[in-house]
């Protein structure tokens, strides 16, 4: 359980990395948020996944600890 906890922390941060640093329009299209000709960036999106990855991660670290 540990193990799955800690792959999706990361993969969501890695997700939210994506969210920041990418265009719209430039996003792949199985992202939530991809739209033609939208150059802005979806930064609530990128929040969200951020802060669900960090929990994730914490969640992890504290079933480690048990």
């Amino acid at each position: 359980m540990k193990l799955v906890l800690m792959l999706l922390g990361v993969v969501l941060l890695v997700i939210a990395a994506v969210y920041f640093l990418v265009p719209a329009d430039q996003l792949p299209s199985f992202l939530p948020g991809h739209e033609e000709g939208v150059t802005r960036v979806h930064a609530k999106h990128g929040i969200v996944s951020g802060v669900a990855g960090l929990v994730l991660l914490a969640a992890g670290i504290w079933m480690g600890r048990r």
